[in-house]
C-alpha cells in the first residue's frame, strides 16, 4: 500500500456530520428518512458522549469522484431529474421516479454530499488525523453504475472502495451487516482481488433485493473474495453473531487488509419495519466491537463506518448507532437510561414511545418456536459460505509442500 502521511495529533474518531444530511428526502412518507442521523447526533450530544471538537463537516463529492462509480450520463440525468427536466421513461431508465427511489429537487448536491461524506471519513482516517471516522450519513449499498435503486442514488461506499484504491493504493475489507444485501457494492468489485466483500443479510427469498446467494463468491480475479450469508428469517441475537464473529475473524484473517469499511445497517432489529429478522440492540452494541477488534489487528486502526438501512428511526437507530460512535471512542458501555433531555426533545414528534433504557425490554418478543432449526441452518450456510477459504488454505498448501 503507498505509505500514508503521519500525525503526532491523531484523534480516536472523527463525526463526519451536517444537518444538511437532512437534504436527502424523498418525501414526507418514505420510509428511508435522514432524520435517524439527526436523532443519533442528538442522543450523543445530549449524553455528552460527542462534542464539537469531534465533528468534522463534509463536502460535496466532485463528478470526477462520483464517476469512479457511476457512468457520467447517469450523473447528468440525476442533475436534471433534481431540477424536474429529465422526461420520465428517461428517468425510469435510470431507477428514478419509481416508489422506491422518487425524484425530489436538488436531488445530485443531496447525494453528492452523502458521497462527499464517507470520502471525508477515509481522507481523515487515511491521512492519519483518526483512526476511525463514522459518517452516518452513507452506507447507500444499493445503487449501481448507471442506475439508482433501493432508496440509493449514488453508491457513497462503492465511491469511497474505489477512492481508496486509486488514491491510498489500499486493500479494502468491505463489512456490511444491514438486513439486505450489499448487492451494488459487491457487483462493482466482483472481479477485484484487492477488494473483499462479507454481507451478512436476510436471504433474499423474503427481501428486497433477492441476491446474496451464498455461492455468489466473486468472477475472474475476483473469484473468492465475495462472501455471502443470508440468515433464514426471525434469526435472533446469538445465532446473528455467531455467524458475524466467525465469518468477520476467518475473513480478516484469510484477507489481511489495509482498512476495513463497515456499512452499519440498523434494520435486522426485531422493530424494524421492512425485514423478518428478530435480534435486539445486543447486536448492534457487539457488532462495531469485532469491528474495532480486526482494524486493529490488521490496518493500524484504519475504520471507516457508514450508516446503512434501518427504518424504525425512533426506537431503534439512535440507539445502534450510537454503540458505533462509542467503540470507536473506547467507551462502548453504556447502559441504564438513555438522556432525558433526548426524550424530551423528541417524545412529542416520535408517533411511537421512545425507549427508555439503552438495552432493549427482557420480552422484546414472544419466544420463535423455531430457533433451534433457524440457528441450525444459519450454520450450515456459514460452512458453506466459508468454504472457499479453507479450500484455498488446502490448495495452497498443496503447493508449497
Amino acid at each position: 500500500m503507498a505509505k500514508l502521511a503521519g500525525c503526532n495529533l491523531m484523534k480516536k474518531a472523527v463525526f463526519v456530520y451536517s444537518d444538511d444530511f437532512q437534504t436527502y428526502k424523498f418525501n414526507e412518507n418514505h420510509p428511508f428518512n435522514q432524520l435517524r442521523v439527526k436523532l443519533t447526533y442528538d442522543l450523543l450530544q445530549k449524553s455528552n458522549l460527542l462534542s464539537s471538537q469531534d465533528i468534522v463537516p463534509p463536502r460535496m463529492a466532485t463528478d470526477e469522484e462520483l464517476a469512479l462509480i457511476h457512468d457520467p450520463r447517469y450523473i447528468e440525468a440525476v442533475k436534471l431529474a433534481g431540477k424536474g427536466l429529465l422526461p420520465k421513461e428517461k428517468a425510469n431508465n435510470y431507477g428514478l421516479g419509481t416508489e422506491d427511489t422518487p425524484i425530489f429537487p436538488n436531488m445530485h448536491e443531496a447525494s453528492a454530499l452523502l458521497v462527499g461524506g464517507t470520502l471525508t471519513a477515509v481522507d481523515q482516517v487515511m491521512t492519519g488525523k483518526s483512526e476511525h471516522a463514522l459518517n452516518l450519513g452513507g452506507g447507500l449499498h444499493h445503487g449501481f453504475r448507471g442506475k439508482a435503486s433501493g432508496f440509493c442514488i449514488y453508491n457513497d461506499t462503492a465511491v469511497a472502495i474505489k477512492y481508496l484504491q486509486e488514491k491510498y493504493g489500499a486493500r479494502v475489507l468491505y463489512v456490511d451487516t444491514d438486513a439486505h444485501h450489499g448487492d451494488g457494492v459487491q457487483w462493482a468489485f466482483y472481479e477485484d482481488p484487492n477488494v473483499c466483500t462479507l454481507s451478512i443479510h436476510e436471504t433474499g427469498r423474503y427481501l428486497f433485493p433477492g441476491t446474496g446467494n451464498v455461492n455468489e463468491r466473486g468472477q475472474g480475479d475476483g473469484y473468492g473474495y465475495s462472501f455471502n450469508i443470508p440468515l433464514d428469517a426471525f434469526t435472533e441475537d446469538d445465532s446473528f453473531l455467531e455467524v458475524y464473529e466467525q465469518s468477520l475473524t476467518e475473513v480478516a484473517n484469510f484477507f489481511k487488509p489495509d482498512v476495513i469499511l463497515t456499512q452499519n445497517g440498523a434494520d435486522a432489529h426485531y422493530y424494524d419495519p421492512l425485514t423478518h429478522l428478530s435480534t435486539s440492540i445486543k447486536v448492534y452494541q457487539e457488532i462495531p466491537k469485532l469491528a474495532h477488534k480486526i482494524a486493529h489487528q490488521y490496518c493500524k486502526g484504519r475504520w471507516i463506518g457508514v450508516g446503512g438501512g434501518g427504518y424504525d428511526i425512533w426506537r431503534v437507530v439512535p440507539r445502534a448507532w450510537s454503540h458505533i460512535w462509542l467503540e470507536m471512542m473506547e467507551k462502548n458501555s453504556m447502559h441504564g437510561s438513555l438522556s432525558e433531555d433526548w426524550i424530551n426533545e423528541w417524545k412529542e414528534k416520535a408517533p411511537v414511545p421512545l425507549p427508555s433504557t439503552w438495552e432493549d425490554p427482557q420480552d422484546l418478543y414472544k419466544p420463535i418456536p423455531r430457533k433451534q432449526e433457524i440457528t441450525e441452518k444459519n450454520k450450515q450456510l456459514l460452512s458453506k459460505a466459508l468454504y472457499p477459504i479453507s479450500h484455498l488454505r488446502t490448495d495452497n498448501n498443496s503447493q508449497i509442500g
